[in-house]
């Protein structure tokens, strides 16, 4: 039986934008439920609708996923996750806070179904206590987890 999330998000390609966000030495992720684990921390994103560029939809989701204002800064890199029925292309930008209050958001694809569970940031100890498939795969590109500002490039997940 497939997941909520396979239901709504599957058997098409989705194009992503995801948000690498860096405080006082600390990454902000958020927690999903229903990706196959109980847990999947990743960088804070989500779908970009026909006719939205790409940075207002960034913005947007950090709005939904947050409730933090954010300025997009840099394009940093792009990933491609293939795990059928689930196919995503991810571009992710570096962005900075620049007002809101930090909440656990919502996904509004997703209705009564909410699969956002926590959002917080964490120190580079914490990212790497977390079992690699509670991780989004990025992180395991880079030794530490600041490096991932300096990832370029096209990324198989």
């Amino acid at each position: 039986m497939a997941t909520p999330v396979q239901q709504i998000f599957g058997n098409k390609l989705r194009l992503r934008v995801c948000g690498v966000c860096f405080q006082d030495n600390r990454v902000l992720l958020v927690n999903h439920a229903g990706l196959g684990h109980t847990h999947f921390w990743a960088p804070p994103g989500g779908g970009v609708e026909l006719g939205e560029p790409a940075e207002q939809a960034l913005i947007r989701e950090f709005r939904e996923e947050t409730g933090l204002a954010i300025e997009v800064c840099d394009f940093l890199f792009a990933c491609e996750l293939i795990r059928l029925p689930l196919h995503a292309i991810e571009l992710f930008f570096r962005v900075k806070i620049t007002g809101g209050k930090l909440v656990t958001g919502h996904d509004p694809e997703m209705a009564g179904r909410q699969i956002i569970q926590e959002v917080r940031f964490f120190t580079e100890n914490e990212v790497r206590s977390l079992p690699a498939a509670h991780l989004h795969g990025i992180f395991q590109k880079t030794p530490n987890m600041a490096q991932i500002e300096q990832l370029r490039g096209y990324y198989k997940l």
